[in-house]
């Protein structure tokens, strides 16, 4: 049984779920690929993990680097895994681009399947799919769109212009 709860950020309201102890999903609502993972059956419940979730989330929004991840068991596919674990190395206000996890994991081809893997992220924001740009250097693609990705950077201190000189 998977659970879910809310949570209001400064740019929209949140959906997390949870298989009872750590954290499965975490999407803005109505983003592309929202609550993909979520089991059909579930139900809203309060438990520990949101709690920890939503702190995390408030020092987050505050501008802070939080200095603790809560409990994440995403579902994926080895190669989808490998992705999200270099999404969790990126440093807070700092991007890489696709073609750099590709490099990573060994498959310096796979940038277009790496841009799959970063759009499927179930986890938004605490795995920070938000701070994959492109090759070229350009603020390409994220679920709940552009503008989002621009303000997720923006909060974290990353020159945004950079990515907008031709």
């Amino acid at each position: 049984m998977q659970y879910t709860a809310h949570y209001d950020s400064p740019f929209g309201s949140m959906t997390l779920a949870s298989d009872g102890t750590a954290l499965v999903g975490l999407w803005f609502d109505g983003q592309k690929y929202f609550a993909a993972t979520l089991e059909e059956e579930h139900k809203q419940k309060s438990l520990p993990i949101f709690q920890e979730t939503c702190r995390w989330l408030d020092l987050y929004f505050s501008g802070k680097k939080p200095d603790f991840l809560p409990p994440l068991a995403p579902k994926a596919t080895p190669f989808r895994q490998k992705v999200w674990d270099i999404l969790l190395s990126i440093p807070y206000g700092e991007t890489i681009t696709y073609g750099e996890i590709a490099r990573r994991i060994g498959m310096e081809k796979a940038a277009h399947a790496v841009g799959g893997a970063v759009a499927h992220n179930p986890i938004s924001v605490i795995v920070p799919c938000h701070r994959v740009v492109g090759t070229s250097g350009s603020l390409t693609g994220y679920a709940d769109g552009i503008d989002k990705k621009v303000q997720l950077l923006t909060l974290e201190g990353v020159d945004i212009t950079q990515f907008f000189m031709p």
